[in-house]
């Protein structure tokens, strides 16, 4: 009965394994422990009587409204065939190269992932554009596979992302606790801003990682990525501003607004969904003129609204200050009126419905699972298991580093089984307190738990972008070429986390001058 609490993972871990839904899975074995702990005697069941705290502070924590709004953004993005876009033109920019075709999937992932950040839309959206026009061109069927797979999971790396959203709210938890571990009662605490720059510089490096990779395979192995018979011949600077410039506009605007300070994460969280509907409403056909306007005005509204803002409520403005606010009381109505137009146009182009809706299965799932993880938590405590998890890092070999490296093996492992959502609300409260007291930098830990993280979109044989390629690849293509066609990039991501853990200016260096 001792060892109840390490037995609840090994359950847990069995309950998905054996296709239980996660959230129903990881609520039924807190329950079941929590019960099997009463009549042991091992759990004061009265510390239950915390799970309705932790649903209040769920509910009303600040941070996590952004993960909504970030999720329509992604979705609306690739509703609107942007991203067909962007492969089309970027393939034939770089597809005369050998191994153009590949460096063109990842820059186009790249550039999805920080204006969308949703791993399954763009896997799919490159599995049924890019995949098989790689696979005509003659690329070998397992590096395309992987290609496809890696580039679409960068959106976990690369902010904005739901994954370093979450990571946030879990390691200020832990910074804070830590230093009050420490006796420090006048804490510091990390912002979703402060994690966003820092996985900026690594997410990018990445990127620069898997292209090298692809360039040297392409000389080494020159069969096995042949430059591309392009019959549309090379695009246009008009057709590459076209577009590229748009996500280029919008990446520039959320995470500007955040790393400017100009703006919370939720605050650009809403600027991306609505720059999302405004695109989305010119590609639909909308009215251009009105679409366009209306942003402009709104870009102008929100610009001199900060260094001229009126308020109305005072009772000391002047006719001038009654002016100025006229002014952007009709800056407001025309962006408005641009906003209800594009929205008009994605409804009549069935955007709107089905963005809506899978923004509501997303957001029901992550913050399902957060929920049941917070009592799984919880019970984990009552029966002993943060002690436990304490005496076993502090009793690793190597001292901090050892426990470091033994939490990232640990991390790793369970990627092959468990999602990152689960991983990071489940694992992260009871390791990252321990390993901050320890001394690690709580940003630059988080950047490479990130890194780690994302690698359980990859690992066989529970990695979501498997499924997700398995799902959108021609029949051609079997589970086991996917499978195959993985494993050196995993190997790179690996090595990405040995470079930042080596070079951890990488991920400190941008926080440290922004924030």
């Amino acid at each position: 009965m001792e060892y109840l609490d390490l037995l609840m993972f090994v359950v847990l871990i069995a309950c998905i394994l054996l296709g239980f839904p996660v959230s129903f899975s990881i609520s039924g074995v807190a329950v079941g422990f929590a019960t099997l702990g009463w009549i042991s005697g091992e759990m004061n069941i009265a510390l239950l009587g915390a799970f309705g705290q932790r649903v209040f502070g769920l509910l009303t924590n600040d941070v996590l409204i952004a993960i909504p709004l970030f999720v329509l953004m992604g979705v609306v993005l690739e509703r609107s065939r942007i991203a067909e876009d962007l492969l089309h033109t970027m393939g034939r920019l770089f597809g005369q190269l050998r191994g153009g075709l590949g460096i063109s999937v990842v820059l186009v992932g790249a550039l999805l992932a920080a204006s969308t950040g949703i791993v399954g839309a763009t896997v799919i959206a490159m599995g049924m554009i890019a995949l098989p026009t790689m696979l005509r061109t003659g690329y070998d069927p397992k590096l395309a596979s992987g290609v496809v797979c890696t580039a679409g999971t960068l959106g976990q790396i690369i902010p904005p992302s739901t994954l370093l959203i979450i990571l946030s709210d879990v390691m200020s938890s832990a910074y804070q606790q830590a230093q009050y571990e420490q006796g420090k009662f006048s804490i510091s605490t990390i912002s979703v801003g402060q994690i966003f720059a820092g996985a900026l510089v690594p997410g990018l490096t990445l990127v620069g990682i898997y292209i090298v990779y692809i360039l040297l395979r392409g000389f080494l192995r020159p069969g096995d990525m042949p430059p591309a018979k392009n019959d549309d011949g090379r695009p246009d600077a008009g057709e590459v501003i076209r577009a590229v410039v748009p996500p280029v506009l919008l990446i520039v605007a959320v995470l500007g607004a955040i790393l400017g300070g100009v703006a919370t994460p939720t605050e650009a969280a809403s600027v991306g969904a609505i720059g999302a509907t405004l695109m989305a409403g010119i590609r639909q056909g909308g009215n251009r003129k009105l679409i366009l306007g209306g942003t402009l005005m709104l870009l102008v509204l929100a610009v001199l609204a900060g260094m001229a803002p009126v308020r109305f409520q005072r009772s000391d403005l002047t006719s001038g200050d009654l002016m100025l606010g006229a002014f952007y009381v009709g800056l407001a109505i025309l962006g408005v009126a641009a906003i209800l137009a594009a929205l008009r146009q994605a409804w009549r182009g069935d955007i709107l419905k089905s963005a809506m809706t899978s923004t509501m299965t997303v957001t029901a799932m992550i913050f399902a699972t957060i929920l049941t993880a917070s009592m799984f938590s919880l019970v984990f405590v009552g029966l002993g298991g943060e002690e436990r998890m304490a005496s076993i890092l502090e009793a690793m070999p190597g001292g901090p580093t050892g426990a470091l490296v033994f939490c990232m093996a640990l991390i790793f492992i369970l990627g092959f089984f468990l999602d990152f959502v689960e991983i990071t609300v489940i694992l992260l409260p009871l390791i990252a307190p321990v390993l901050i007291m320890m001394g690690h930098d709580p940003v630059w830990l988080a950047i490479l738990i990130a890194i780690n993280l994302q690698t359980s979109f990859l690992t066989p044989p529970f990695g979501f972008s498997l499924f997700y390629l398995r799902g959108a690849a021609p029949p051609e293509i079997t589970t086991g070429q996917i499978y195959a066609g993985v494993m050196p990039f995993i190997a790179l991501q690996i090595l990405c986390i040995v470079v930042i853990w080596f070079w951890p200016a990488l991920a400190t260096w941008l926080p440290g001058v922004v924030f």
